[in-house]
């Protein structure tokens, strides 16, 4: 046991019916948090199962994290209720919402239901105005332009060791330019801004997924949230089933007074949405490799950047961007890591 482990115990155990608790770990995640489970001990029903969270304020700012969750789950949003604080040392009581992660749950019988739940869930999401006391940052250029540049400067360049030249930067210049003003000419809407199948978990007797991790939230295009979710880096859907999910948020969005657009409008939208994260998300997983020693998001960038192939294929405007991820980055990722898992497979 760590020495914040052992903090962290001794700071549950002050309340009622933790007295004995033990901190059990769950999981990481790819920030310095940490979460660890505890049961709370009542004479009179079964013991109740708890999460800890441990998030060091030398490298933690819980702030937004609890602006947010208060926020949401007191306008009916499935997060976690917080039950008590220190953010003084970091740590913060939340109710439990089990280890059934919608990426594990996921298959052909259920897929229907549990994307059709997590997408409603985000509709209402999308509704919500900032916290008064936690304004949204903006999704503006400069934070577009900041996640874009994650591409070049940590898969291409440090971990792939390519040596982009001057034709090759004026490339992504003009490819990023073209994802900037897409994104920017969309409504805007509150963005979790991480919302995929291992923030989502599976609740019981229900089809709203339990929300996680939205302490990055903004506010910004109305797709962002529904990309992260139907091209998501750790698992593909058949184009078809990508299609017909988009199309009932694309209607339950409508419907809620969030844009005006008709389905190719929109699609285009989600499109090009889809390839500035994508840029961001192979990007990071490098990052996460070279500068924090998480090895494990290797082997997602394959299947990350295959969904900017795919995209950017269907771009007149980005052809040279296409033909050069193919012809170089791909070539080059295959080296090192290797190929993209065969994109028409789905979970049994």
């Amino acid at each position: 046991m760590d020495t914040r482990q052992k903090l962290l115990t001794n700071w549950v155990r002050q309340f009622n019916g933790l007295s004995e608790a033990i901190a059990e770990p769950v999981s990481g995640d790819a920030s310095f948090r940490r979460y660890f489970r505890v049961w709370r001990n009542d004479q009179s029903r079964q013991p109740t199962p708890l999460i800890v969270m441990d998030a060091p304020p030398e490298h933690e700012d819980c702030t937004a994290f609890l602006a947010i969750a208060r926020h949401w789950h007191r306008h009916g949003i499935h997060v976690p209720e917080i039950l008590q604080t220190d953010l003084e040392q970091g740590f913060l009581l939340l109710e439990d919402f089990g280890d059934n992660l919608m990426l594990a749950e996921l298959n052909d019988s259920n897929a229907d239901r549990l994307y059709q739940g997590a997408l409603t869930e985000l509709v209402q999401i999308q509704q919500l105005a900032a916290p008064d006391d936690y304004p949204l940052p903006p999704y503006d250029a400069a934070l577009l332009d900041r996640e874009m540049a994650l591409f070049p400067d940590w898969l291409l360049e440090q971990y792939l060791g390519l040596s982009l030249d001057n034709t090759e930067r004026a490339l992504l210049d003009t490819a990023f330019a073209f994802l900037r003003e897409s994104a920017l000419a969309q409504p805007e809407v509150t963005v979790h801004r991480d919302y995929h199948s291992r923030n989502l978990l599976v609740a019981d007797n229900s089809d709203r997924p339990g929300v996680i991790d939205f302490q990055d939230a903004v506010c910004g295009p109305v797709t962002y949230d529904a990309v992260s979710l139907l091209k998501d880096c750790y698992i593909h859907w058949p184009e078809e089933a990508i299609c017909r999910w988009l199309e009932f948020f694309r209607q339950r969005s409508a419907d809620a007074g969030l844009h005006r657009a008709d389905a190719e409008t929109f699609r285009q939208w989600f499109e090009l949405m889809g390839m500035q994260r994508h840029l961001k998300a192979a990007g990071i997983f490098a990052r996460l490799a070279i500068r924090d020693g998480k090895h494990g998001y290797l082997a997602d960038i394959p299947r990350t950047v295959n969904y900017l192939i795919i995209a950017s294929r269907r771009q007149p405007a980005l052809r040279h961007f296409h033909e050069w991820l193919s012809a170089v980055v791909m070539p080059a990722i295959e080296q090192r890591i290797g190929a993209a898992p065969n994109q028409e497979q789905t979970p049994q």
